[in-house]
């Protein structure tokens, strides 16, 4: 009996020590997206643009204290993200360069979490629309920001941010299939 117990031992020993020792943590996992087929739909309302939208995001208005007529938001609720839209008429040449400086100040405030910002110029003279637009890497509250003008009578100006915390590994595949969608519409934009 006492050698049943020592050879028991002995292999259980041996079972235990043996096997694969390359252990090492698994990356944290994140949910499966699945991406609603790609799909536009015209935006017409009495604003003085439209544009093309997907149809799987809601427009409705800004509804916070000091928005103006024509602010809007485009909603991807699936993806728990919107896409600020802030119309200005321009009055003035100096109002116009106030306008672009402010788009150019609010992109920059994301410098602290960014790791970079990029821009690019728009331009469409067939359809007076002109603007930049802004590529910002990193952890930062807004990815893409930008904004389209005629320069002498109408402004817009967007910035798209997710509602939750800023890891952009975690919402780069959401970012990167959204970005499309806005591309689209500013490629679709036309003045009224």
């Amino acid at each position: 009996m006492k050698r049943i117990i020592i050879f028991s031992l002995i292999l259980l020993f041996f079972c235990s020590c043996g096997g694969n020792n390359d252990y090492s943590p698994k990356p944290r996992g994140y949910f499966r997206i699945v991406f609603p087929e790609k799909s536009y739909q015209p935006y017409t309302a009495s604003c003085p643009f439209t544009f093309l939208y997907p149809k799987y995001a809601t427009i409705e208005p800004d509804h916070h204290a000091d928005a103006k007529p024509c602010w809007i938001n485009v909603q991807f609720p699936q993806f728990n993200g919107t896409l600020h839209l802030s119309y200005m008429p321009i009055r003035s040449k100096k109002e116009f360069d106030e306008l672009v400086e402010d788009a150019h100040k609010l992109t920059f405030k994301h410098t602290i979490k960014a790791t970079g910002i990029d821009e690019g110029t728009i331009s469409y003279p067939d359809r007076k629309i002109y603007g930049i637009y802004y590529t910002i890497d990193g952890n930062a509250a807004s990815s893409l920001q930008f904004f389209l003008t005629d320069s002498t009578k109408n402004y817009i100006r967007g910035a798209l941010y997710f509602n939750t915390a800023p890891r952009l590994d975690s919402i780069q595949p959401v970012l990167t299939f959204v970005k499309q969608d806005v591309n689209v519409l500013i490629k679709s934009f036309r003045w009224k």
